[in-house]
């Protein structure tokens, strides 16, 4: 499992020129998530805990703050195409994503973790065609692997 993390004051996503999920953390900054599920993943529940307690914890935020120490929120977006290849050719290649009927419960499991944790989080819609917008803080984004 993958995940970019960046540091943004605010961050949503439409889909069809609807906001569907948005956060907004001027004072103390947010975390969005694009979260990738390789198809490695099906089977590791330990992953997806491990990708849900580093977005949490993770020490990213202003003053070296987690976005537990500081009840920041979380905009988490599904991102197969971080498991796109480009080793070969012009064309990516998807093999190594997960199919949607893998890949949506981990991210659903990743949501409600971080909802059990008490944090406010917004999400996209799974599969559909979105627009993401961020405005970044520093910039400041990390790769995460489990």
């Amino acid at each position: 499992m993958k995940a970019v993390l960046t540091r943004v004051s605010s961050a949503s996503v439409a889909v069809d020129g609807d906001v569907v999920g948005k956060i907004v953390a001027p004072e103390t900054g947010g975390i969005l998530a694009l979260v990738g599920v390789s198809v490695n993943d099906a089977d590791d529940a330990a992953a997806w805990q491990k990708m849900a307690k580093k977005i949490a914890e993770l020490r990213i935020l202003d003053g070296e703050k987690s976005v537990t120490d500081l009840d920041a929120p979380v905009l988490v977006v599904s991102q197969f195409t971080l498991y796109g290849q480009t080793a070969k050719g012009r064309r990516p290649s998807w093999s190594q994503a997960a199919p949607a009927e893998i890949a949506e419960p981990i991210i659903n499991s990743i949501v409600e973790d971080l909802r059990g944790r008490g944090l406010e989080v917004a999400t996209g819609r799974f599969g559909a065609m979105m627009e993401v917008s961020s405005v970044n803080q520093g910039p400041f984004t990390v790769l995460v692997e489990t």
